[in-house]
């Protein structure tokens, strides 16, 4: 069982908590369904959601999502596609709405920040994305809200795309992705990683080596630096350097392995591992 407290920078986990093949593999054999948000809650530091992305979850979903976690952890949320998903995205301030009253807020101190995620077809253009941008909530009821935002088109590596996201200060998620771009800017005061290229076909979902790599490059950001080894956009302007929260999930097409590797990652960073 990790203790949240050590991770109070560090936030580790994996997209979802409800797969079958994890049964006997993450989950004990056997654990009733009900309890795999508990069980995985007591392994992780985070779990990013994932359903509320494709429709609505209500109120009494958050609160019971809340009651089955641990003081200290803290779930990630997508952004409803009806955001995203459109030609102008400066007319999304109703969807952007209704996701926030839908009951999203009734996570309470386990709410973390709210996963925009941009379909591969979307370019970039700034002055419809920085629309966009202007609708998200910063506060509610004197709580600050967190954003980020995943970009997955070429057309984002501009210095333009990266000025615009420190204006605003939301990170840009960096991923470590095949297909999509790696954009390591920091442009927040928190850095979001989606950890992509990892395997079933190894215990970690990534190799022992990366796996450190992974650990230094988190710490690195925690203690407000850039690692130098991931592609940036602007290598001219200086990222100031303050401390961070970190945000690090494993997100793998099998998924099988994905748990372990944020199990093994978050040791890492505990100093468990050497």
């Amino acid at each position: 069982m990790v203790k949240t407290t050590q991770l109070r920078r560090f936030h580790v986990g994996i997209g979802g908590w409800t797969f079958e093949p994890w049964g006997g593999v993450f989950y004990p054999k056997g654990l009733a369904q009900a309890k795999e948000l508990t069980y995985a809650a007591s392994q992780l530091t985070s779990i990013e959601i994932n359903g509320t992305y494709y429709g609505s979850q209500k109120p009494e979903s958050f609160r019971k999502w809340a009651r089955e976690t641990p003081d200290g952890f803290i779930f990630s949320v997508k952004g409803p596609r009806f955001a995203v998903n459109r030609r102008v995205l400066s007319e999304a301030g109703d969807s952007i709405k209704r996701f926030y009253d839908s009951g999203l807020l009734e996570l309470g101190d386990r709410l973390g920040p709210v996963l925009w995620q941009f379909a591969p077809t979307k370019q970039f253009d700034e002055k419809d994305f920085g629309g966009f941008l202007e609708l998200l909530p910063r506060e509610s009821d004197g709580r600050a809200l967190r954003h980020v935002v995943e970009v997955r088109h070429d057309s984002f590596k501009v210095p333009g795309f990266i000025a615009l996201m420190r204006k605003f200060s939301i990170p840009v998620v960096y991923a470590h992705h095949l297909k999509y771009p790696e954009i390591a800017d920091v442009t927040g005061d928190f850095v979001y990683a989606r950890l992509q290229q990892g395997s079933d076909d190894e215990k970690t979902c990534y190799p022992a080596k990366a796996m450190k790599q992974w650990a230094g490059r988190a710490k690195t950001w925690a203690d407000g630096g850039v690692p130098d080894d991931l592609p940036r956009v602007d290598e001219i302007t200086k990222t100031p350097k303050q401390k961070r929260d970190v945000f690090v999930y494993f997100i793998t097409e099998g998924k099988v392995r994905a748990p372990a590797g944020a199990m093994a990652l978050t040791e890492l960073l505990e100093g468990k591992q050497e």
